[in-house]
């Protein structure tokens, strides 16, 4: 268990780490993920993960492309030559939004097959970005004046502006934005991700575990909703760990309080209430 808890600890420190650095590794944090997911998962895995986008780069055809070219190139070589597409059951398996699995599958969430997306086509030199439409996450090519979008949850189909507007319609029943078109933070990227395994364990309360860690990584990125940390303290106590639930649930208040002292009461009710249960 010691050597356990040691990984554990080491993969977050890690986490931590590269989400600080001015340029984060998208690719690193995604697979950091994947090594709390699946301990045994190990460095020799990471290592092999990053090898296989390095060589799925280096299949792709040599030369420069206009930002058209380099979409139709991902969309031969990882849809059609590597089968890399999603399907509606990919949403209830948590392998669909780990890297390595996605990798090793060549089938994940829309999120995840976008991270493969940018990731080859990165190391390939292409001009290459996520873009985080309102519930479906696709690739982008190129400046805004010149931007071509790919799905590659479809095996990465050329999208036409009107396809675009159809995912946030039916996603949100909203307009597509301009704003919506914009480039899409790594970190931002990371903590969707996280937020994905979070749905995904809450609908499975046996899966309390990974919705913890989930959590906790989450609270390690250097910008966070501080809703997250209210979040912590609930799972705790649904778990029965009623004290150190309601200690966090008490540090929640005290950020709260400022600007929201009828919510801060609110809380440490609900804190009072957990310590109770010890009764």
């Amino acid at each position: 268990m010691s050597g356990y808890v040691t990984r554990m600890h080491e993969w977050r420190r890690r986490f931590a780490d590269e989400a600080r650095e001015e340029r984060p590794d998208l690719a690193e944090l995604c697979l950091l993920i994947g090594a709390v997911a699946e301990p045994d998962l190990g460095q020799a895995g990471m290592d092999a993960a990053e090898a296989e986008l390095d060589r799925l780069a280096g299949l792709l055809p040599y030369g420069p492309k206009d930002p058209r070219a380099w979409a139709a190139a991902l969309e031969r070589l990882l849809g059609g030559r590597y089968g890399f597409h999603g399907t509606p059951a990919d949403y209830r398996r948590l392998e669909s939004s780990l890297l390595h699995q996605v990798l090793r599958r060549r089938r994940g969430l829309p999120i995840m097959l976008s991270v493969v997306w940018t990731e080859v086509a990165r190391r390939a030199g292409a001009p290459v970005y996520g873009v985080a439409l309102p519930g479906h996450f696709v690739v982008g090519f190129g400046e805004p004046d010149d931007q071509v979008l790919a799905d590659p949850f479809d095996g990465g189909r050329l999208l036409t502006g009107a396809d675009a507007e159809l995912l946030v319609a039916g996603a949100t029943g909203e307009r597509l934005r301009p704003s919506m078109l914009l480039p899409a933070d790594p970190l931002e990227i990371v903590l969707r991700v996280l937020n994905n395994i979070r749905a995904w364990a809450a609908a499975r309360p046996e899966q309390s575990d990974v919705a913890l860690w989930a959590l906790d990584l989450s609270l390690l990125l250097p910008s966070h909703p501080a809703r997250l940390r209210y979040e912590r303290a609930e799972l705790l106590v649904r778990r029965g760990e009623f004290v150190v639930g309601a200690a966090e649930m008490e540090a929640y208040a005290e950020v709260v309080e400022a600007v929201e002292p009828a919510a801060a009461e609110a809380v440490r009710g609900r804190a009072r209430a957990a310590r109770a249960r010890l009764n």
